[in-house]
């Protein structure tokens, strides 16, 4: 037993003064005190190292904010929905973010790429409003669920159901809040009229909102998970022993 000791002392304690004093105690016997050491020796490790991944968690967060803030300003027009919807691909560092380092990073990004780009805003706000609330809707489960499910498989889970949840919630964001703040831009009527020029069979901003908002909506996020899967497979063996715990 004090020899176990002895040899453990040479492994857990490379520090010379360290090594010599819970030796020592090996030799007497005093298990109570070199078990303390080894407790506190590990300790020191655990601290530094999840201080070293906290620096890296920071740095890994803004830089992913600044890329979504950049494929955010260049966001484009696609012929299958009304001009005032724009696509751009701004939600994939966010989804990155969420399923590597946990939800709140996510949002994190979600954010600030719509601060960066507000001042140059074609919408009053409005668009950033709703593309913060509905890319927060796909982060918030992927994180979640890639959390609770520590897989590959799990991170898949996560970001399908973030782009239904995402989807869904489109059409009640836009009618009770967006765009009733947006009729203070655009009337309405002239709104409802943008989507009739597309399909003129569409009746009421409800209709609107289910044929043409709600697949875009889901098409973008779904696409954005699309393109995030292969890096955050690259990745995860790097974040998820320190993130998923």
């Amino acid at each position: 037993m004090t020899k176990a000791l002895h040899i453990a002392g040479l492994i857990f304690y490379p520090s010379t003064d360290d090594r010599i004093f819970y030796c020592r105690k090996a030799r007497q016997g005093n298990c109570t005190a070199f078990r303390k050491g080894i407790f506190m020796n590990e300790t020191n490790k655990k601290s530094t190292v999840k201080a070293l991944f906290d620096t890296r968690k920071l740095v890994f967060t803004a830089m992913l904010s600044a890329v979504a803030a950049v494929l955010m300003m260049f966001s484009f027009k696609i012929p299958l929905v009304p001009s005032f919807l724009s696509f751009d691909f701004s939600d994939f560092p966010a989804v990155m973010a969420s399923l590597t380092m946990g939800p709140i990073s996510g949002v994190f990004v979600c954010l600030v790429k719509n601060i960066i780009n507000l001042p140059q805003s074609m919408t009053g706000g409005v668009g950033e409003l709703s593309n913060f609330i509905l890319s927060c809707t796909l982060v918030i489960p992927a994180g979640i669920i890639g959390r609770k499910i520590h897989t590959y498989k799990g991170a898949i889970i996560g970001c399908i159901i973030g782009c239904v949840a995402m989807a869904l919630l489109s059409i009640a964001s836009n009618y009770f809040v967006v765009y009733p703040i947006y009729q203070n831009i655009m009337p309405i009527e002239a709104i409802i009229g943008m989507y009739k020029e597309i399909n003129p069979n569409v009746n009421g901003l409800l209709e609107c909102l289910i044929i043409f908002n709600c697949p875009f909506t889901f098409a973008k996020g779904f696409i954005a998970s699309v393109l995030c899967m292969p890096l955050y497979k690259a990745l995860r063996p790097v974040f998820n022993s320190y993130y998923r715990r």
